[in-house]
């Protein structure tokens, strides 16, 4: 952890929806001694219940989601996109239950707090989970949003972590 230091959240000056929307991040928990991570462009950063959180979105379907299940933590790992780019896709594409995508895509994993992260990184969110809500049909006020991203009633469930640490890279 020592190309990486410690800023207080409020110094963070990056666009979150760049950073999601544009560039992805990396979801990763550990449980039970595995690892695994998933590519991500749906989330968010703000402040609930007074604390600073950060909040995302994964399928019922993904492996990662059976770690983060299983853990208290869970980190949000953001890179270069560009030179990034490939790695990015095949996290996103490839299943940790299958393969060990980590070593495949050499990142290196180290820990913060218990939850793990990639040395590669630029900046990393380190959260602690505070709440887990299934989306539902009933719950999605747009018929045409439901159509596009739930044809197959593959819901997501949304999980809202506490930010307890934001690490930047030390250039």
């Amino acid at each position: 952890m020592n190309n990486f230091r410690e800023i207080p959240i409020e110094e963070f000056g990056g666009n979150p929806f760049k950073m999601i929307g544009n560039d992805w991040m990396l979801i990763a928990a550990e449980h039970e001694g595995r690892v695994n991570a998933m590519t991500a462009a749906w989330g968010g950063m703000g402040v609930i219940w007074g604390v600073p959180a950060a909040y995302i979105f994964i399928r019922e379907s993904r492996f990662t989601k059976e770690l983060i299940d299983g853990s208290n933590m869970f980190s949000l790992t953001f890179f270069d996109h560009e030179k990034r780019h490939e790695m990015l896709g095949y996290m996103g594409s490839a299943s940790g239950r299958n393969e060990d995508k980590i070593a495949h895509s050499q990142l290196t994993v180290a820990h913060s707090d218990g939850a793990p992260f990639f040395e590669e990184a630029d900046t990393v969110f380190i959260c602690k989970k505070l709440s887990r809500h299934t989306i539902s049909p009933d719950g999605i006020m747009d018929a045409e949003t439901l159509d596009k991203f739930y044809p197959n009633g593959d819901y997501h469930d949304m999980y809202m972590g506490r930010v307890v640490r934001l690490l930047e890279r030390v250039r």
